[in-house]
Protein backbone atom coordinates (compact mmCIF):
# COMPACT_ATOMS: atom_id res chain seq x y z
CA UNK A 1 0.00 0.00 0.00
CA UNK A 2 2.36 2.70 0.76
CA UNK A 3 4.73 1.53 -2.19
CA UNK A 4 2.11 2.12 -3.86
CA UNK A 5 0.69 5.46 -2.92
CA UNK A 6 4.46 6.79 -3.57
CA UNK A 7 4.19 5.87 -7.38
CA UNK A 8 0.85 6.81 -7.68
CA UNK A 9 0.29 9.92 -6.24
CA UNK A 10 0.87 12.17 -8.53
CA UNK A 11 -0.36 10.75 -11.63
CA UNK A 12 -3.40 9.98 -9.84
CA UNK A 13 -3.46 13.45 -8.03
CA UNK A 14 -3.16 14.82 -11.85
CA UNK A 15 -5.68 12.85 -13.50
CA UNK A 16 -8.20 13.10 -11.00
CA UNK A 17 -8.01 17.04 -10.67
CA UNK A 18 -8.32 16.75 -14.79
CA UNK A 19 -11.28 15.04 -14.73
CA UNK A 20 -12.77 17.32 -12.25
CA UNK A 21 -11.75 20.60 -14.02
CA UNK A 22 -13.39 18.78 -16.70
CA UNK A 23 -16.77 19.57 -15.54
CA UNK A 24 -17.80 15.54 -15.31
CA UNK A 25 -22.05 15.80 -14.06
CA UNK A 26 -21.13 12.16 -12.65
CA UNK A 27 -18.11 13.04 -10.06
CA UNK A 28 -20.45 13.32 -7.09
CA UNK A 29 -21.70 9.31 -7.87
CA UNK A 30 -18.21 8.13 -8.76
CA UNK A 31 -16.92 4.88 -8.99
CA UNK A 32 -20.25 4.03 -7.01
CA UNK A 33 -22.34 0.42 -8.06
CA UNK A 34 -23.96 0.56 -10.83
CA UNK A 35 -27.75 -0.73 -10.07
CA UNK A 36 -28.69 -4.31 -11.15
CA UNK A 37 -31.21 -6.74 -10.99
CA UNK A 38 -30.51 -7.96 -7.91
CA UNK A 39 -29.85 -4.29 -5.97
CA UNK A 40 -31.47 -3.21 -3.09
CA UNK A 41 -33.15 0.17 -3.07
CA UNK A 42 -33.86 2.25 -0.07
CA UNK A 43 -37.23 3.31 0.07
CA UNK A 44 -35.42 7.50 -0.82
CA UNK A 45 -34.19 6.18 -3.72
CA UNK A 46 -30.69 5.23 -2.38
CA UNK A 47 -28.97 2.37 -3.54
CA UNK A 48 -27.90 -0.07 -0.95
CA UNK A 49 -25.89 -2.56 -2.99
CA UNK A 50 -25.81 -5.02 -5.95
CA UNK A 51 -24.47 -8.40 -6.12
CA UNK A 52 -21.63 -9.49 -8.20
CA UNK A 53 -21.82 -13.66 -7.50
CA UNK A 54 -18.90 -15.86 -9.31
CA UNK A 55 -20.74 -18.60 -9.19
CA UNK A 56 -24.54 -19.56 -9.85
CA UNK A 57 -26.64 -19.75 -6.67
CA UNK A 58 -27.46 -23.06 -6.00
CA UNK A 59 -30.95 -24.48 -4.39
CA UNK A 60 -31.55 -23.13 -0.63
CA UNK A 61 -30.89 -25.73 2.04
CA UNK A 62 -32.32 -25.53 5.58
CA UNK A 63 -30.21 -25.68 8.72
CA UNK A 64 -26.67 -26.30 8.79
CA UNK A 65 -23.95 -24.03 10.48
CA UNK A 66 -22.01 -20.82 9.38
CA UNK A 67 -18.59 -19.41 10.47
CA UNK A 68 -18.73 -15.71 9.88
CA UNK A 69 -15.29 -14.18 9.84
CA UNK A 70 -15.25 -10.40 12.03
CA UNK A 71 -12.19 -7.98 12.39
CA UNK A 72 -13.14 -6.86 15.89
CA UNK A 73 -14.62 -8.16 19.13
CA UNK A 74 -17.96 -7.14 20.28
CA UNK A 75 -18.18 -4.51 22.89
CA UNK A 76 -17.49 -6.09 26.67
CA UNK A 77 -21.18 -5.45 27.28
CA UNK A 78 -24.12 -7.34 25.23
CA UNK A 79 -26.55 -5.21 27.05
CA UNK A 80 -28.16 -3.68 23.58
CA UNK A 81 -28.98 -0.62 25.27
CA UNK A 82 -25.57 0.47 26.45
CA UNK A 83 -23.31 -1.03 23.64
CA UNK A 84 -25.74 1.02 21.24
CA UNK A 85 -22.29 3.51 20.24
CA UNK A 86 -20.17 0.69 18.48
CA UNK A 87 -21.65 -0.24 15.05
CA UNK A 88 -19.84 -3.53 15.16
CA UNK A 89 -21.72 -4.88 18.08
CA UNK A 90 -24.79 -3.34 16.71
CA UNK A 91 -24.65 -4.87 13.20
CA UNK A 92 -24.69 -8.52 15.34
CA UNK A 93 -27.15 -7.83 17.82
CA UNK A 94 -29.75 -6.81 14.89
CA UNK A 95 -29.75 -10.83 14.72
CA UNK A 96 -30.92 -11.28 18.51
CA UNK A 97 -32.63 -7.75 19.97
CA UNK A 98 -35.61 -6.26 18.26
CA UNK A 99 -37.55 -2.93 18.68
CA UNK A 100 -41.33 -2.21 18.48
CA UNK A 101 -40.65 -1.50 14.71
CA UNK A 102 -37.47 -2.31 12.86
CA UNK A 103 -36.11 -1.91 9.16
CA UNK A 104 -35.86 -3.82 5.88
CA UNK A 105 -33.23 -4.08 3.26
CA UNK A 106 -35.40 -1.17 1.37
CA UNK A 107 -35.18 1.29 4.19
CA UNK A 108 -38.95 0.72 5.39
CA UNK A 109 -39.76 0.58 8.65
CA UNK A 110 -41.60 -2.54 9.78
CA UNK A 111 -44.17 -4.07 12.52
CA UNK A 112 -41.69 -5.79 14.61
CA UNK A 113 -42.86 -6.35 18.30
CA UNK A 114 -45.57 -4.31 17.68
CA UNK A 115 -48.10 -4.79 15.12
CA UNK A 116 -49.54 -1.37 14.67
CA UNK A 117 -48.82 2.18 15.75
CA UNK A 118 -50.39 5.65 15.55
CA UNK A 119 -49.01 9.14 15.81
CA UNK A 120 -50.74 11.91 16.95
CA UNK A 121 -50.91 14.97 14.57
CA UNK A 122 -48.45 16.65 17.25
CA UNK A 123 -45.87 14.00 16.78
CA UNK A 124 -45.35 14.24 20.83
CA UNK A 125 -47.70 11.29 21.57
CA UNK A 126 -47.26 7.83 20.08
CA UNK A 127 -49.47 4.63 20.57
CA UNK A 128 -48.60 0.93 20.08
CA UNK A 129 -50.32 -2.02 20.00
CA UNK A 130 -48.35 -5.18 20.37
CA UNK A 131 -48.32 -8.32 18.77
CA UNK A 132 -49.92 -11.34 20.15
CA UNK A 133 -47.81 -14.33 21.05
CA UNK A 134 -44.07 -12.63 20.67
CA UNK A 135 -41.60 -15.10 22.93
CA UNK A 136 -38.17 -13.87 24.34
CA UNK A 137 -35.33 -16.44 23.95
CA UNK A 138 -36.57 -17.41 27.44
CA UNK A 139 -39.48 -18.63 26.81
CA UNK A 140 -41.92 -16.16 27.90
CA UNK A 141 -44.20 -13.52 26.11
CA UNK A 142 -43.23 -10.25 25.75
CA UNK A 143 -46.02 -7.89 27.43
CA UNK A 144 -46.80 -4.83 27.88
CA UNK A 145 -44.59 -4.35 30.94
CA UNK A 146 -41.44 -5.75 29.08
CA UNK A 147 -42.59 -2.81 26.60
CA UNK A 148 -42.56 -0.04 29.80
CA UNK A 149 -39.22 -1.34 31.17
CA UNK A 150 -37.64 -1.46 28.13
CA UNK A 151 -38.46 2.32 26.88
CA UNK A 152 -37.84 3.54 30.97
CA UNK A 153 -34.48 2.11 30.77
CA UNK A 154 -33.62 3.35 27.68
CA UNK A 155 -34.62 6.78 28.11
CA UNK A 156 -33.38 6.75 31.48
CA UNK A 157 -36.35 7.95 33.12
CA UNK A 158 -36.29 6.67 36.65
CA UNK A 159 -31.86 7.46 36.48
CA UNK A 160 -32.34 10.40 34.89
CA UNK A 161 -29.50 9.58 32.11
CA UNK A 162 -30.26 8.06 29.08
CA UNK A 163 -29.30 4.92 27.92
CA UNK A 164 -29.88 5.62 24.54
CA UNK A 165 -29.54 9.05 23.28
CA UNK A 166 -31.96 8.36 20.26
CA UNK A 167 -34.91 7.65 22.79
CA UNK A 168 -34.01 10.64 25.08
CA UNK A 169 -36.88 12.74 24.39
CA UNK A 170 -39.22 10.35 25.94
CA UNK A 171 -40.80 12.26 28.97
CA UNK A 172 -43.22 8.58 29.80
CA UNK A 173 -44.24 5.42 28.91
CA UNK A 174 -47.32 4.23 29.86
CA UNK A 175 -49.41 0.60 29.43
CA UNK A 176 -52.99 1.02 28.52
CA UNK A 177 -54.07 -2.04 28.75
CA UNK A 178 -52.28 -5.62 27.55
CA UNK A 179 -51.85 -4.86 24.47
CA UNK A 180 -50.94 -0.99 23.83
CA UNK A 181 -48.27 1.31 25.16
CA UNK A 182 -48.47 5.15 24.99
CA UNK A 183 -45.52 6.83 24.55
CA UNK A 184 -45.72 10.97 25.37
CA UNK A 185 -42.59 12.82 24.51
CA UNK A 186 -41.54 15.95 25.90
CA UNK A 187 -40.82 18.31 22.31
CA UNK A 188 -42.87 17.04 19.08
CA UNK A 189 -40.76 14.55 17.08
CA UNK A 190 -41.55 13.51 13.53
CA UNK A 191 -38.55 11.32 13.57
CA UNK A 192 -40.00 9.05 16.63
CA UNK A 193 -40.86 6.18 14.84
CA UNK A 194 -37.34 5.77 13.14
CA UNK A 195 -36.00 5.23 17.10
CA UNK A 196 -38.50 2.61 18.18
CA UNK A 197 -36.08 0.41 16.95
CA UNK A 198 -34.26 0.19 20.02
CA UNK A 199 -34.31 -3.21 21.71
CA UNK A 200 -37.23 -4.95 23.93
CA UNK A 201 -36.19 -6.84 26.98
CA UNK A 202 -37.49 -8.90 29.72
CA UNK A 203 -38.34 -6.64 32.58
CA UNK A 204 -37.11 -9.31 35.27
CA UNK A 205 -33.99 -10.20 33.73
CA UNK A 206 -30.62 -8.53 33.82
CA UNK A 207 -29.44 -7.29 30.66
CA UNK A 208 -26.09 -6.45 31.99
CA UNK A 209 -25.45 -10.93 32.27
CA UNK A 210 -28.17 -12.08 30.49
CA UNK A 211 -28.60 -11.53 26.86
CA UNK A 212 -32.55 -11.91 25.92
CA UNK A 213 -34.24 -10.79 22.98
CA UNK A 214 -36.71 -11.41 20.47
CA UNK A 215 -34.95 -11.96 16.82
CA UNK A 216 -34.86 -14.76 14.88
CA UNK A 217 -31.21 -15.83 16.55
CA UNK A 218 -30.65 -16.08 20.05
CA UNK A 219 -27.11 -16.04 21.75
CA UNK A 220 -25.36 -19.07 22.84
CA UNK A 221 -21.80 -18.69 23.98
CA UNK A 222 -18.81 -16.36 23.35
CA UNK A 223 -15.39 -16.45 24.24
CA UNK A 224 -13.77 -12.73 24.73
CA UNK A 225 -11.83 -12.01 21.40
CA UNK A 226 -12.23 -15.79 19.89
CA UNK A 227 -15.77 -15.81 19.32
CA UNK A 228 -19.66 -15.84 19.44
CA UNK A 229 -21.86 -18.07 19.07
CA UNK A 230 -25.60 -17.47 17.62
CA UNK A 231 -28.70 -20.60 17.30
CA UNK A 232 -31.80 -20.50 15.92
CA UNK A 233 -34.88 -19.46 17.80
CA UNK A 234 -37.40 -21.60 16.78
CA UNK A 235 -40.29 -19.73 18.27
CA UNK A 236 -39.26 -17.04 16.25
CA UNK A 237 -42.84 -14.77 15.62
CA UNK A 238 -41.38 -13.89 12.27
CA UNK A 239 -39.57 -15.46 8.98
CA UNK A 240 -37.52 -17.82 10.30
CA UNK A 241 -33.46 -18.26 10.09
CA UNK A 242 -32.21 -20.99 7.80
CA UNK A 243 -29.19 -21.97 9.68
CA UNK A 244 -29.11 -23.28 12.72
CA UNK A 245 -25.73 -21.92 14.46
CA UNK A 246 -23.55 -19.46 13.66
CA UNK A 247 -20.23 -18.90 14.87
CA UNK A 248 -18.38 -14.89 14.74
CA UNK A 249 -14.67 -15.60 14.69
CA UNK A 250 -12.69 -12.55 15.78
CA UNK A 251 -10.08 -12.40 13.00
CA UNK A 252 -8.48 -9.10 13.83
CA UNK A 253 -5.47 -9.42 11.14
CA UNK A 254 -7.12 -8.79 7.74
CA UNK A 255 -4.46 -11.01 6.00
CA UNK A 256 -5.28 -13.32 7.76
CA UNK A 257 -9.01 -13.33 7.56
CA UNK A 258 -8.42 -13.51 3.73
CA UNK A 259 -6.32 -16.90 4.02
CA UNK A 260 -8.95 -18.03 6.27
CA UNK A 261 -11.54 -17.64 3.27
CA UNK A 262 -9.02 -18.85 0.82
CA UNK A 263 -8.96 -21.88 2.84
CA UNK A 264 -12.50 -22.54 3.72
CA UNK A 265 -11.85 -21.94 7.48
CA UNK A 266 -14.33 -19.15 7.44
CA UNK A 267 -17.77 -18.90 5.08
CA UNK A 268 -18.24 -15.67 4.93
CA UNK A 269 -16.75 -11.91 6.15
CA UNK A 270 -18.52 -8.89 5.62
CA UNK A 271 -16.75 -5.23 4.99
CA UNK A 272 -13.69 -6.24 3.12
CA UNK A 273 -11.91 -4.10 0.83
CA UNK A 274 -11.49 -4.30 -2.98
CA UNK A 275 -7.60 -5.69 -2.74
CA UNK A 276 -8.89 -8.42 -0.55
CA UNK A 277 -11.60 -10.13 -2.96
CA UNK A 278 -9.45 -9.89 -5.33
CA UNK A 279 -7.31 -12.54 -4.06
CA UNK A 280 -10.72 -14.75 -2.97
CA UNK A 281 -11.54 -16.73 -6.63
CA UNK A 282 -14.23 -19.22 -6.97
CA UNK A 283 -16.10 -17.22 -4.13
CA UNK A 284 -19.15 -15.51 -4.42
CA UNK A 285 -18.48 -11.61 -4.02
CA UNK A 286 -21.53 -9.15 -3.20
CA UNK A 287 -20.62 -5.28 -3.63
CA UNK A 288 -22.42 -2.63 -1.67
CA UNK A 289 -22.24 0.58 0.59
CA UNK A 290 -20.48 0.77 3.66
CA UNK A 291 -23.98 3.22 4.63
CA UNK A 292 -21.43 5.20 6.53
CA UNK A 293 -19.46 8.76 6.34
CA UNK A 294 -15.82 8.22 5.86
CA UNK A 295 -13.65 11.33 7.04
CA UNK A 296 -10.45 12.69 8.41
CA UNK A 297 -12.34 13.91 11.66
CA UNK A 298 -9.95 16.39 13.82
CA UNK A 299 -10.44 17.83 16.96
CA UNK A 300 -12.03 21.46 16.00
CA UNK A 301 -10.77 22.00 19.75
CA UNK A 302 -7.24 21.51 19.12
CA UNK A 303 -5.12 23.82 17.66
CA UNK A 304 -4.85 24.50 14.70
CA UNK A 305 -8.21 23.16 14.08
CA UNK A 306 -10.08 25.22 16.22
CA UNK A 307 -9.27 28.07 13.12
CA UNK A 308 -11.84 27.11 10.21
CA UNK A 309 -8.91 28.25 8.14
CA UNK A 310 -7.10 25.41 8.48
CA UNK A 311 -9.73 23.18 8.60
CA UNK A 312 -10.67 24.39 4.93
CA UNK A 313 -7.20 24.45 3.90
CA UNK A 314 -6.80 20.64 4.08
CA UNK A 315 -10.46 20.12 2.76
CA UNK A 316 -8.76 22.19 -0.51
CA UNK A 317 -5.71 19.80 -0.15
CA UNK A 318 -7.02 16.50 -0.17
CA UNK A 319 -8.76 15.10 -3.21
CA UNK A 320 -11.50 12.57 -2.28
CA UNK A 321 -11.28 11.16 -5.70
CA UNK A 322 -7.43 10.32 -5.46
CA UNK A 323 -8.07 8.75 -1.85
CA UNK A 324 -11.05 6.51 -3.60
CA UNK A 325 -8.57 5.12 -6.54
CA UNK A 326 -5.57 4.93 -4.59
CA UNK A 327 -6.70 4.04 -1.25
CA UNK A 328 -10.16 1.58 -2.74
CA UNK A 329 -9.01 0.51 -6.13
CA UNK A 330 -11.63 3.31 -7.37
CA UNK A 331 -14.52 1.80 -5.66
CA UNK A 332 -16.62 4.21 -3.17
CA UNK A 333 -19.28 6.98 -3.22
CA UNK A 334 -17.46 10.43 -2.76
CA UNK A 335 -18.96 12.69 0.33
CA UNK A 336 -19.24 16.19 0.88
CA UNK A 337 -20.70 16.58 4.76
CA UNK A 338 -22.16 13.96 7.51
CA UNK A 339 -24.97 12.35 5.26
CA UNK A 340 -24.52 9.10 2.25
CA UNK A 341 -27.17 8.40 0.02
CA UNK A 342 -29.01 6.10 0.99
CA UNK A 343 -30.72 8.85 3.12
CA UNK A 344 -32.60 9.90 0.02
CA UNK A 345 -33.67 13.31 0.30
CA UNK A 346 -31.46 14.05 3.06
CA UNK A 347 -28.26 13.59 1.10
CA UNK A 348 -26.84 16.92 -0.72
CA UNK A 349 -24.91 15.67 -4.06
CA UNK A 350 -24.20 19.21 -4.44
CA UNK A 351 -22.01 19.30 -1.37
CA UNK A 352 -19.64 16.49 -2.70
CA UNK A 353 -17.37 19.01 -4.74
CA UNK A 354 -17.73 22.33 -2.22
CA UNK A 355 -13.85 21.94 -2.13
CA UNK A 356 -12.34 21.24 -5.44
CA UNK A 357 -8.86 20.39 -5.26
CA UNK A 358 -7.13 23.66 -4.78
CA UNK A 359 -3.24 23.83 -3.56
CA UNK A 360 -2.80 27.64 -3.65
CA UNK A 361 -5.89 28.00 -2.38
CA UNK A 362 -5.08 25.98 0.60
CA UNK A 363 -1.62 27.41 1.40
CA UNK A 364 -3.18 30.84 1.25
CA UNK A 365 -5.64 29.73 3.97
CA UNK A 366 -2.59 28.41 5.81
CA UNK A 367 -0.54 31.28 5.92
CA UNK A 368 -3.75 33.39 6.92
CA UNK A 369 -4.28 31.34 9.89
CA UNK A 370 -0.42 31.80 10.89
CA UNK A 371 0.75 28.52 9.21
CA UNK A 372 3.15 29.75 6.20
CA UNK A 373 5.11 26.85 6.83
CA UNK A 374 2.39 24.08 7.49
CA UNK A 375 2.22 22.30 10.61
CA UNK A 376 2.91 18.91 12.11
CA UNK A 377 0.13 16.63 13.70
CA UNK A 378 -1.13 13.07 14.30
CA UNK A 379 -3.80 10.93 12.80
CA UNK A 380 -4.91 8.64 15.34
CA UNK A 381 -6.93 4.74 13.45
CA UNK A 382 -7.10 1.70 14.92
CA UNK A 383 -5.33 -0.95 13.53
CA UNK A 384 -7.41 -3.32 12.24
CA UNK A 385 -9.73 -0.84 10.52
CA UNK A 386 -7.65 -1.51 7.53
CA UNK A 387 -10.21 0.42 4.62
CA UNK A 388 -8.65 3.71 7.50
CA UNK A 389 -5.44 2.85 7.53
CA UNK A 390 -5.44 3.11 3.94
CA UNK A 391 -7.27 6.11 3.55
CA UNK A 392 -5.04 7.37 6.30
CA UNK A 393 -1.90 6.76 4.19
CA UNK A 394 -3.17 8.74 1.26
CA UNK A 395 -3.83 11.77 3.10
CA UNK A 396 -0.19 11.65 4.46
CA UNK A 397 0.84 11.62 1.11
CA UNK A 398 -1.73 14.59 -0.46
CA UNK A 399 -1.35 17.01 2.74
CA UNK A 400 2.33 17.34 2.18
CA UNK A 401 1.68 19.14 -0.98
CA UNK A 402 0.78 22.18 1.23
CA UNK A 403 3.75 21.76 3.75
CA UNK A 404 1.73 19.92 6.63
CA UNK A 405 3.26 16.41 7.37
CA UNK A 406 0.86 14.11 9.13
CA UNK A 407 1.80 10.73 11.13
CA UNK A 408 -0.07 7.92 11.61
CA UNK A 409 -0.90 6.26 14.73
CA UNK A 410 -2.30 2.77 14.69
CA UNK A 411 -3.94 1.57 18.25
CA UNK A 412 -5.83 -1.41 19.30
CA UNK A 413 -9.63 -0.60 18.51
CA UNK A 414 -10.02 -0.61 22.35
CA UNK A 415 -7.49 1.96 22.71
CA UNK A 416 -8.81 3.92 19.49
CA UNK A 417 -12.93 3.59 20.99
CA UNK A 418 -11.60 4.78 24.52
CA UNK A 419 -8.50 7.83 23.79
CA UNK A 420 -10.03 9.54 20.74
CA UNK A 421 -13.91 8.57 20.76
CA UNK A 422 -15.06 8.86 24.27
CA UNK A 423 -12.35 10.96 25.61
CA UNK A 424 -11.79 13.43 22.79
CA UNK A 425 -7.75 13.17 23.06
CA UNK A 426 -6.69 13.12 19.47
CA UNK A 427 -5.57 15.45 16.59
CA UNK A 428 -7.10 13.85 14.12
CA UNK A 429 -8.43 10.33 13.15
CA UNK A 430 -9.99 8.31 10.39
CA UNK A 431 -13.02 6.18 10.91
CA UNK A 432 -16.60 6.29 9.24
CA UNK A 433 -19.85 7.37 10.59
CA UNK A 434 -23.12 5.34 10.80
CA UNK A 435 -26.60 5.96 11.55
CA UNK A 436 -28.46 3.59 14.55
CA UNK A 437 -31.88 4.59 12.05
CA UNK A 438 -33.00 6.23 8.96
CA UNK A 439 -33.83 9.67 10.67
CA UNK A 440 -31.63 12.70 9.45
CA UNK A 441 -31.16 13.70 13.43
CA UNK A 442 -29.31 9.79 13.57
CA UNK A 443 -26.15 11.70 11.27
CA UNK A 444 -26.89 14.85 12.48
CA UNK A 445 -26.92 15.35 15.96
CA UNK A 446 -24.02 14.82 17.63
CA UNK A 447 -22.46 17.82 15.64
CA UNK A 448 -24.27 19.79 18.10
CA UNK A 449 -22.12 21.56 20.55
CA UNK A 450 -22.92 20.05 23.57
CA UNK A 451 -24.22 16.34 22.61
CA UNK A 452 -21.96 13.64 24.16
CA UNK A 453 -21.36 12.12 21.23
CA UNK A 454 -19.31 15.26 19.36
CA UNK A 455 -16.22 13.70 19.60
CA UNK A 456 -14.91 16.23 17.18
CA UNK A 457 -15.74 19.12 19.45
CA UNK A 458 -17.11 21.16 16.78
CA UNK A 459 -18.96 24.08 18.01
CA UNK A 460 -21.17 26.52 15.94
CA UNK A 461 -23.73 28.65 17.01
CA UNK A 462 -25.04 29.00 13.29
CA UNK A 463 -25.58 24.79 13.51
CA UNK A 464 -26.84 24.54 16.96
CA UNK A 465 -29.81 27.17 15.86
CA UNK A 466 -30.41 25.27 12.47
CA UNK A 467 -30.69 22.02 14.33
CA UNK A 468 -32.61 23.37 16.69
CA UNK A 469 -35.33 24.18 14.55
CA UNK A 470 -35.47 21.50 12.47
CA UNK A 471 -35.66 18.52 15.23
CA UNK A 472 -38.66 21.15 16.83
CA UNK A 473 -40.74 21.64 13.62
CA UNK A 474 -43.58 19.07 12.53
CA UNK A 475 -43.81 20.41 8.68
CA UNK A 476 -41.56 17.53 6.92
CA UNK A 477 -40.82 20.28 4.15
CA UNK A 478 -39.25 22.62 6.54
CA UNK A 479 -37.48 20.17 8.77
CA UNK A 480 -35.96 18.47 5.19
CA UNK A 481 -34.70 22.19 4.29
CA UNK A 482 -33.53 22.74 7.62
CA UNK A 483 -31.44 19.89 8.26
CA UNK A 484 -29.82 20.13 4.34
CA UNK A 485 -29.13 23.89 6.24
CA UNK A 486 -27.29 21.79 8.67
CA UNK A 487 -25.17 20.02 6.54
CA UNK A 488 -24.46 23.08 4.71
CA UNK A 489 -22.42 24.45 7.53
CA UNK A 490 -20.80 21.11 8.24
CA UNK A 491 -19.79 22.14 4.99
CA UNK A 492 -18.62 25.09 4.73
CA UNK A 493 -16.89 25.34 8.20
CA UNK A 494 -15.42 22.14 7.64
CA UNK A 495 -16.66 20.40 10.85
CA UNK A 496 -14.52 17.57 9.13
CA UNK A 497 -12.68 16.62 5.54
CA UNK A 498 -15.71 14.30 4.09
CA UNK A 499 -14.21 11.35 1.85
CA UNK A 500 -16.62 8.72 1.28
CA UNK A 501 -19.38 6.18 1.76
CA UNK A 502 -16.79 3.36 1.24
CA UNK A 503 -17.64 0.44 -0.76
CA UNK A 504 -18.46 -2.64 1.37
CA UNK A 505 -17.52 -6.34 -0.07
CA UNK A 506 -19.14 -9.47 1.26
CA UNK A 507 -17.14 -12.59 0.67
CA UNK A 508 -19.19 -15.91 0.76
CA UNK A 509 -17.94 -19.53 0.33
CA UNK A 510 -19.87 -20.88 -3.10
CA UNK A 511 -22.21 -23.35 -0.91
CA UNK A 512 -23.67 -20.11 0.64
CA UNK A 513 -26.37 -17.15 -0.25
CA UNK A 514 -28.92 -15.03 0.35
CA UNK A 515 -27.33 -12.35 1.68
CA UNK A 516 -28.77 -8.69 1.67
CA UNK A 517 -27.33 -5.41 2.06
CA UNK A 518 -29.26 -2.78 4.01
CA UNK A 519 -29.35 1.21 4.02
CA UNK A 520 -27.93 0.48 7.99
CA UNK A 521 -24.91 -0.31 9.43
CA UNK A 522 -26.53 -3.83 9.91
CA UNK A 523 -25.91 -7.79 9.28
CA UNK A 524 -28.63 -9.92 9.08
CA UNK A 525 -28.01 -13.31 9.10
CA UNK A 526 -31.43 -14.63 9.24
CA UNK A 527 -31.62 -14.56 5.78
CA UNK A 528 -28.56 -16.28 4.61
CA UNK A 529 -28.37 -20.41 3.92
CA UNK A 530 -26.35 -23.06 2.62
CA UNK A 531 -27.47 -24.44 -0.91
CA UNK A 532 -26.86 -27.64 -2.51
Amino acid sequence: MNRKIVVLILAVCLAVTLCACGGNTQQGTQNSPQPSAGSSQSSSGGSTGQTSPEGSAGEPVEGGSLIVGITADLDASLDPHVSSSSAGTREVLFNIFEGLVKPDPNGNLLPAIAESYTAADSADVFTFVLRDNVKFHNGKTVTADDVVYSLSRAAGLDTGTPLVSDVAGIASVEKIDEKTVEVKLSAPDTEFISHATVAIIPKDCDPMTEVIGTGPFKFSSRKVQDSIVMEKFADYWGEPAHLDKVTLKVIDNPETLVMSLRSGSVDMACRLEASQVKELSGLNILEGSSNIVQALYVNNARAPFNDVRVRQALSYAINKYSVIELAGNGHGTALGSSMFPAFGKYFMPELTDYYKEDIAKAKQLLAEAGYPDGFEFTITVASNMTPHVDTAQVIVELLRQIGVKANIDQVEWATWYSDAYKDRNFDATVVGLDAHGLAASDMLARFQSDNAKNFVNFNSERYDAAYKQAASTVDEAEQTKLYKQCETILTEEAAAVYIQDLASFVAMQSDVDGYEFYPLYVMDLSKVYRTK
